[in-house]
């Protein structure tokens, strides 16, 4: 039990079950202390729901009490999917973005070199995000910056202010004066950011990196549509299937037991199995292919 943003946050757990429980004055301030709560949930190595439970308590229809049994399969029928963020959502992510690319390129210029240095030094960045690219000017200190997004007249300013420094898996603080709690995930040269059940993958680089950059081809994701992947680390129980077998939908393909309760995967449409990739008793890491269909 904890006291968060003035009111009490209850946390019940088990082994098998978590509880998070939040109270205010009014449903609005309750919701709102439980989106606050659920941001600062870091958790890794697992499946979890958060994402689409912050997407929940976000949702206009829940947030005004309209709600029916038939809430979810109304409102998310293909599952939590990604939105398109708003301009100001976005730009809170590029602010935050801009601010940990500031204080892990000051913590190269303390470690010295030239390079690192200059690196250290430069203030005009372009920070990648969806696609798009916004040049972003970034001053200020150690625990306070201004962020400028875009140039001239168009241009937005934010204050951000918040002790993080690069190993941090959460950048908490704020940006205008609103509170705000964003992990941050290391993503090759960049980040994924996530706040209030939205995500966003960014790279902050120089001018001249990301003109070079927009000439660089698109490389397309790798098709895994012809592969059973495991959802979870667990051990593989059985296999219901072999190689060169026929399978409908909804058939079941294999069982993985994870925190003593079994999953069973079922096919998502018709095939026929072209090779098994795994035995029953291994273990198996999150994305690991089971089997693979023709």
């Amino acid at each position: 039990t904890g006291v968060f943003e003035g009111g009490e946050i209850s946390m019940f757990y088990d082994p098998m079950i978590a509880k998070l429980v939040t109270g205010g004055t009014d449903r609005e301030q309750a919701i709102g202390r439980m989106r606050d709560a659920l941001d600062a949930f870091h958790i890794r190595g697992i499946s979890h729901n958060i994402p689409f439970l912050a997407a929940v308590f976000g949702h206009p229809r829940f947030i005004e009490g309209h709600l029916s049994t038939n809430f979810i399969e109304q409102e998310f029928p293909d599952g939590l999917q990604p939105r398109v963020l708003s301009a100001e959502e976005t730009r809170l992510f590029l602010a935050v973005a801009a601010v940990l690319h500031s204080r892990e390129t000051g913590r190269r210029k303390h470690l010295g070199g030239n390079a690192a240095d200059a690196r250290a030094e430069r203030s005009a960045w372009v920070v990648r995000c969806a696609g798009e690219d916004y040049p972003v000017a970034i001053n200020g200190g150690s625990e306070t910056a201004e962020v400028t997004i875009g140039n001239g007249d168009a241009a937005y300013r934010h204050r951000v202010a918040g002790d993080w420094t690069p190993g941090d898996p959460m950048f908490v603080g704020t940006v205008d004066d609103a509170p705000v709690c964003m992990q941050a995930d290391r993503l090759g040269i960049g980040w994924r950011l996530s706040h209030a059940g939205m995500q966003a993958d960014v790279q902050v680089v120089t001018p001249r990196a990301a003109e070079l950059a927009r000439r660089m081809p698109e490389k397309e994701p790798p098709d895994l549509s012809r592969f059973l992947l495991s959802p979870m680390p667990g051990l593989l129980l059985r296999l219901a299937v072999s190689e060169g077998e026929e399978v409908k939908s909804g058939e079941e393909l294999a069982v993985v037991e994870a925190m003593k309760m079994e999953n069973v995967l079922r096919a998502e449409r018709d095939g026929v199995v072209k090779k098994i990739h795994v035995e029953p008793g291994d273990s198996l890491m999150v994305d690991q292919s089971i089997l693979e269909f023709e």
